[in-house]
């Protein structure tokens, strides 16, 4: 199973950030590529996202742990009857914020179940990307807390 993690300290204290990253109404704002994000109910959600060639593609998305008061977050994939379901037997995402001083340090992981060949082979690439999704999401919410 591929997994990716990775870490930043962001100048913005945890309750801060904890008001963006556990409302998904504003991960357009820092998650790579969500233009917009529609159906938030009972903690579901979906993300419309624009690809590097401008298609848009949706994917929705149920929050599994949410904990205030430690700060962590992880909401799934739901994959079944999806073109990811193709690719991908589960896919999860957790993210914590911890004080680091006079900021947070904010550590995203990505975890993702592959399938058929892919499970085999593609591994390395499916980390690769996932690591620069976690980069882009970093340097997101460095930038939209000042």
């Amino acid at each position: 199973m591929p997994t990716a993690r990775r870490s930043r300290t962001v100048a913005a204290p945890p309750e801060q950030l904890w008001e963006v990253v556990s409302d998904p109404h504003h991960l357009p704002r820092w998650w790579p590529r969500v233009t917009r994000v529609e159906d938030v109910e009972d903690g579901a959600f979906t993300e419309v996202m624009r690809t590097e060639k401008g298609k848009l593609v949706r994917a929705d998305f149920q929050l599994v742990e949410v904990d205030p008061l430690a700060h962590r977050l992880r909401w799934e994939q739901r994959l079944e009857g999806t073109p990811f379901s193709r690719l991908l037997s589960a896919a999860e995402t957790e993210l914590t914020l911890e004080p680091a001083g006079e900021g947070t340090t904010v550590s995203i992981e990505l975890r993702q179940k592959l399938k058929g060949v892919l499970a085999r082979f593609g591994g390395f690439m499916v980390r690769r990307a996932a690591i620069a999704t976690i980069d882009e999401a970093l340097e997101g919410l460095t930038r939209i807390s000042g």
